[in-house]
């Protein structure tokens, strides 16, 4: 599917892979709409693309998720593309994770695409075209310890990719999932303790910058690949979970965090 002269509609586009995100489809030649709550921070990136669209929301409430696609089929139309990359969260065990902030972990970034996606997908649907790309976390794939919330979360957005995807079959609808590892964005900064918790297998990894993050997106549209792993040593890992699930768990346990 061709970006240019599309509509891309990009969550948590402030800054880190959203904000990269946005920039590549722009520069791609589409036209860009962009939702996060810091409505200083996205006019400032919209004013660098040139073609874009400011929708200010916070997508921690369900509500307000579905005021929002209300918003984006009156102002903007039914997008092309919908890059579901909002999340937030700690790394926590589930018993010092307080009540609130588990809620917040589950709606971003889960529930907000949930709800967001289902506000979208008729008009996808009756267009017979679009694409959906859920940005995902290795957790999905091998949770570590203490990160309990954070992972329930990005397992359900796992799962809800993978049951959308069968779900649009043969509709013209397509979906992707990302999934980088570790990126020299904000979120450790914004999450204090989380860096601190990653397991010293996992710390092999290489670091990759949004940039890269968001090229891996655009990919997944444009080539209609269902799934983006990067780095390489991610995929090799993920692959090694798979084949000794077992061997897997114990590493991520016995390098990482411990009460």
């Amino acid at each position: 599917m061709r970006v240019a002269g599309r509509t891309v509609l990009v969550t948590g586009a402030s800054q880190g892979i959203g904000a990269a995100t946005a920039e590549a489809a722009g520069a791609a030649g589409a036209h860009v709409v962009l939702v996060a709550r810091d409505g200083d921070a996205l006019n400032a990136l919209a004013e660098r693309i040139g073609r874009a669209s400011v929708l200010v929301a916070d997508l921690s409430d369900a509500e307000r998720v579905r005021e929002l696609g209300e918003r984006v089929l009156a102002e903007a139309g039914v997008p092309d593309v919908l890059v579901n990359n909002a999340g937030v969260g700690r790394w926590l065990f589930l018993d010092e994770t307080p009540e609130q902030e588990l809620a917040g972990m589950l709606a971003l970034p889960f529930t907000a695409a949930l709800w967001l996606t289902r506000a979208l997908l008729p008009g996808m649907r009756e267009r017979g075209s679009g694409w959906v790309v859920n940005v995902n976390s290795p957790v999905s794939r091998l949770p570590i310890p203490g990160a309990t919330g954070y992972a329930a979360s990005r397992y359900a957005l796992r799962g809800l990719t993978a049951a959308l995807r069968l779900d649009l079959r043969g509709t013209g609808v397509g979906v992707s999932e990302v999934v980088p590892g570790k990126v020299s964005s904000r979120y450790f900064a914004n999450n204090p303790g989380a860096q601190e918790r990653i397991p010293a297998i996992a710390r092999l990894i290489p670091t990759v910058p949004p940039e890269r993050v968001a090229a891996a997106v655009l990919r997944a549209v444009t080539a209609e690949r269902a799934e983006v792993v990067l780095p390489w040593q991610l995929r090799a890992f993920e692959l090694a979970g798979r084949l000794a699930p077992g061997l897997t768990s114990y590493l991520a346990w016995r390098t990482g965090t411990h009460r």
